[in-house]
């Protein structure tokens, strides 16, 4: 049952990230498209979206996803040597003022975007914490659900608003809103100080990605998933 009284991190600013990609393997995969929006002050600084022609082609199966074309991205989007640095900037701006960063699926969207800064030459930090993971947050709290785990699929559950999938912008606004639901469906969570929740998150994801292994071995048995967090390590 929503608690509408829980008042604690989630109420404070924090950015959303989203990041739409030409793949799923975070080491290869180049960004599309970006948003960064940031929530919950008074002052608000605006949010900033960006098409980003990323030098490659984008793989067919990426634009059923987020309906960007090869074309549309070379005519209408810039330069990954541009558009790499502003978007960690804002990262970083975020982090230096002390927000929370809310990205749905950290590991995947902040190690892309960390591989993208050292591909065009970009200082990235060496820590990004604190960050809020709604879907390492969800798994916890509801580990036996069935179903699937997507932003929108979380989104439904949750009853909150998400007004266009695989949207960037729309995909960073749906997870901050799922950020501020969950520790009122989950009041638990709001009793947490950030720096203790974003270490929580750390072993809840872990465990989350060894269970998943051993879910994935049962027909591969070659099968692995890195258990870092947010950040896989360089190899």
């Amino acid at each position: 049952m929503t608690d509408p009284t829980v008042s604690g991190w989630q109420d404070g600013p924090m950015l959303a990230l989203d990041l739409e990609t030409t793949g799923i393997d975070p080491e290869t995969a180049r960004i599309v498209s970006a948003a960064t929006v940031p929530i919950g002050v008074s002052s608000t600084p605006p949010a900033c979206a960006w098409l980003v022609d990323p030098g490659i082609e984008i793989p067919a199966e990426a634009t059923a996803v987020h309906g960007i074309t090869t074309d549309q991205a070379a005519t209408d989007g810039r330069p990954a040597t541009e558009t790499i640095p502003e978007i960690t900037a804002e990262l970083v701006r975020a982090l230096a003022a002390g927000w929370p960063v809310v990205v749905f699926r950290a590991p995947y969207a902040l190690t892309v975007l960390a591989r993208e800064a050292a591909r065009h030459g970009v200082d990235f930090p060496a820590e990004v914490a604190p960050v809020i993971d709604p879907a390492v947050l969800d798994k916890h709290v509801d580990r036996y659900r069935r179903g699937r785990r997507t932003l929108t699929a979380l989104c439904e559950h949750y009853q909150v608003r998400h007004d266009g999938p695989n949207q960037a912008i729309e995909d960073a606004l749906a997870a901050a809103r799922l950020a501020w639901r969950l520790p009122r469906a989950h009041p638990h969570l709001a009793a947490l100080d950030l720096a203790t929740l974003h270490t929580q998150q750390q072993t809840w994801a872990a465990e989350q990605a060894h269970g998943l292994q051993r879910h994935l071995r049962r027909t591969d048995p070659t099968a692995t998933v890195h258990p870092a967090w947010p950040i896989t390590p360089t190899t």
